[in-house]
């Protein structure tokens, strides 16, 4: 009987011990895994500290650069002539952050027509000049206006003034990439008679309405 009792002591002292080892094990393996975790959570704190400092630093690089296209656009608004383009009409707007000049549909096309007088514009070469020496790698667009008179002359040609402004707005834009400007820079588009610059009531206003704008996007 005493040696059944030692037996049975050492079967539950010999089934106590497997089961602490095992739970040791059991204790180590979740420690190594929680560490591992830890680790990584230092790594990922790291990694985006250090991505916050980067982006902080590029918001203040960006917000200088802002500032400084800012002042040299209030420069050009004070003196037009810097713009660079000649005699032409240049307004700019700060807030937008353009430059647009502006080029009469006079030199450019005959009424009611969308395709260049001339396969040379002296006013379109000197904007040209101008965007390749000072706006190089500027996104461009070239935006046309009509008056309010509805199309008589050409009317087998065009729905409506909106048709008209848009192609004369293309016609101005193959131009410029024909010559030397880039096409993915540039955007055409037209606005019919949306946008007067003046009353559609008499010749002159009608006179200004009818133009053909390159707008700059000089701090975009």
């Amino acid at each position: 009987m005493y040696a059944f009792k030692n037996k049975q002591i050492v079967v539950w002292v010999g089934v106590l011990s497997v089961s602490l080892l095992s739970g040791c094990t059991n204790w180590r393996q979740r420690y190594e895994y929680q560490n591992v975790a830890y680790e990584n959570l230092k790594g990922q704190k790291t990694k985006l500290e250090t991505e916050k400092g980067q982006l902080a630093e590029r918001v203040s690089q960006d917000q200088q650069t802002i500032e400084e296209l800012t002042k040299q656009l209030e420069a050009i608004k004070s003196n037009p002539s810097d713009a660079g383009f000649g005699n032409l009409p240049v307004s700019v707007d700060t807030g937008a952050g353009t430059i647009t000049v502006t080029v009469s549909d006079a030199l450019l096309f005959d009424s009611g027509k969308a395709t260049l007088k001339s396969v040379t514009i002296r006013e379109l070469d000197q904007v040209i000049t101008a965007l390749k020496q000072k706006y190089a790698g500027k996104k461009i667009i070239v935006v046309g206006h009509t008056d309010s008179d509805p199309i008589q002359r050409t009317k087998d040609l065009w729905k409506d003034n909106w048709e008209l402004s848009t192609e004369r707005g293309l016609s101005v834009t193959r131009y410029l990439i024909e010559h030397g400007i880039p096409g993915a820079a540039i955007m055409a588009a037209g606005c019919g008679e949306a946008r007067p610059l003046g009353s559609n009531n008499n010749s002159a206003g009608k006179a200004k309405n009818r133009r053909v704008e390159i707008v700059v996007q000089y701090r975009g």
